[in-house]
């Protein structure tokens, strides 16, 4: 008999959990059980496999408790047993119950086709009941006719005395129609809550544009970045010049060179605008290269890129690489550079958060307080940054110091993401328990407690408003990426919800403001990424895609958005309004 192998199993998990979008368990059982060694062709595994294994087992035992030797029908329905009762009894037992339910079932037969007989019965004497009735019916409809014959003759009466009514001015009856119209305008803006005063405004994408066309970006605004071999999960552009960064399951990064020209020709770009940054020699599509997470320095020189392999590289704009940096024990999830550039702080699956001197290229500090993989990392300042885990926990850590400096503890479920607003003063954060939460260094206990979506929150952006930014006379305001499909904008300093914005079918993965933060960019699993205008809380552009969407971003100058797909793909769209 054919038996499977631990080895297989494992993998038939992983790729289970994968599916399921259980990313960080995958990445964990991943990690531990060396699945990057094993020598199975994921390729050549279906999706659903473990799934459709487990049936066939199932569907294999039950067809054995059905057997017997002197067992002649099979062309009936045998489905008797319960996939508990098949795991939990053995061949025995269920053929014991399988007898019982098919002694059951002959004794409802037998009981059916007594019923059927009286039916039978019954239907013979309803038969000459409804000839009876249907002689009265006949009797009647001749009285209806009859009837019926002398209200004509009233409408004839009174089609002759309305001749003169008709005569009247038209203009009666349009504004009749007009004011009846108004009326249903009313009635439909306070369903749809437009006219309410200052509640939270829920923005569904039928009350946020007069037509879906009007706001879809035009295929001569959009270019499509392809050569990606697999889902590209990480995009930034430099914040100086044209290039954007793109991360790939495929074991490789690119650099994309993206000029205005590409604008004038729309449709594909060229491999003469992109640098490949291989993350491994030879053969690609290794899964323990994907490429993860990357940053650019402040001054947009160089590239930093995280891996599954659990080593940080570090590229030049020319695409040459300039320090490999190995110390983690597992993949990273997320890395920074400090405003400076002089550290690069990453987080990784082996549950510590390491600072790398980069000019020396090599480690200067590792922080090992988590109890579970580091999902986030996030410099405060130059010097001190904060650290978020699937423990639940939050840390600020301070180069230098042994112990954090600060512990946020409040959340019940992983901690995704966590951000420092543009001043440092107010650290954001979002989980899996549904909530989203800000933090100050002032006091231990959340400052404020946000909690209107309803499936897990996965991405925060502050936005670029407020003191100490470029646009300090504008609100500060907070967004949240949620799998409940929609994005929700918080004033920070009351706490409050100021907008729900419900354009999206599907989890959204993303989200990103514009610099001069008029406006939000959004992207889901739906394909479509959305562009909101924050001063009437409604979507302005919208484009979607041929896979779902993991990121989005803006470049410096706030005319660019890139977005990168599960197809494979990268997207930039040309916007002006």
């Amino acid at each position: 008999m054919t038996s499977i192998t631990s080895v297989e199993l494992n993998y038939l998990v992983f790729r289970y959990l994968q599916e399921s979008g259980f990313t960080h368990s995958a990445f964990t059982l991943g990690y531990e059980a060396g699945i990057n060694k094993c020598t199975i062709d994921g390729s050549l595994v279906p999706p659903g496999a473990l799934i459709t294994f487990v049936q066939k087992g199932l569907q294999y035992l039950e067809m054995e408790a059905n057997l017997s030797n002197n067992d002649a029908e099979m062309d009936e329905d045998f489905s008797f047993l319960q996939p508990l009762d098949i795991i939990t009894k053995d061949v025995n037992q269920l053929r014991q119950m399988v007898k019982e339910k098919r002694k059951n079932i002959q004794k409802d037969r037998i009981k059916d086709r007594d019923k059927d007989k009286d039916k039978e019965v019954e239907r013979e004497h309803e038969g000459e009941r409804g000839r009876i009735r249907e002689k009265e019916r006949t009797e009647k409809e001749k009285e209806r006719e009859k009837e019926r014959e002398k209200e004509r003759e009233k409408e004839r009466e009174k089609a002759e005395s309305n001749k003169e009514r008709e005569k009247q001015p038209e203009e009666l009856a349009y504004r009749d129609m007009v004011l009846d119209q108004v009326d249903k305008d009313v009635a439909r803006h306070e369903e749809n809550g437009t006219l309410a005063g200052p509640e939270p405004m829920d923005i569904a994408t039928t009350s946020t544009f007069a037509s879906h066309d009007a706001c879809e970006i035009h295929s001569s605004e959009v270019t499509i970045l392809e050569g990606h071999t697999s889902e590209v999960c990480a995009c930034a552009w430099s914040p100086t010049g044209s290039l954007l960064a793109s991360g790939s399951g495929d074991s490789t990064a690119r650099i994309w060179t993206i000029s205005d020209g590409l604008f004038k020709s729309g449709g594909k770009n060229s491999p003469l605008n992109v640098l490949v940054l291989k993350h491994v020699k030879g053969r690609t599509n290794e899964k323990s290269k994907d490429v993860t997470t990357l940053d650019w320095n402040g001054e947009g020189t160089l590239l930093a890129t995280g891996s599954y392999d659990g080593q940080a590289r570090i590229w030049t704009t020319t695409g040459d690489l300039r320090a490999t940096l190995s110390k983690h024990k597992g993949p990273i999830f997320s890395l920074k550079w400090n405003k400076k550039g002089d550290y690069l702080l990453t987080g990784s699956c082996d549950k510590t958060a390491i600072v790398w001197d980069v000019k020396a290229e090599e480690w200067k500090q590792q922080f090992e307080f988590h109890t579970g993989p580091t999902l986030d990392v996030d410099w405060r300042n130059n010097v001190s940054f904060a650290t978020s885990s699937t423990d639940n926990m939050i840390y600020v850590c301070r180069i230098g110091e042994t112990r954090p400096i600060k512990t946020f503890a409040g959340h019940q479920g992983e901690v995704n993401c966590v951000k420092w607003d543009p001043t440092g003063s107010l650290l954001a954060s979002c989980s899996d328990d549904i909530t989203a939460k800000i933090w100050c260094m002032k006091q231990d206990k959340y400052v404020h407690d946000l909690r209107e979506h309803s499936k897990e929150i996965y991405a925060i952006r502050w936005s670029p408003t407020g003191p100490g930014t470029n646009n300090p006379n504008q609100q500060l305001v907070l967004a949240s990426a949620s799998f409940d499909s929609t994005v929700k904008l918080w004033d920070v300093e009351q706490g409050k919800l100021l907008y729900s914005l419900n354009g999206h079918r599907d989890p959204v993965y993303s989200v990103a403001f514009s610099p001069n933060g008029e406006y939000l960019a959004s992207g889901s699993l739906d394909k479509s990424m959305h562009v909101w205008s924050l001063k009437e809380g409604k979507i302005v552009k919208t484009y979607t895609g041929n896979g779902g969407i993991f990121e989005v971003c803006w470049n410096k100058e706030g005319d660019k958005i890139a977005a990168c797909f599960a197809n494979n793909t990268l997207c930039v769209l040309d916007f002006r309004m």
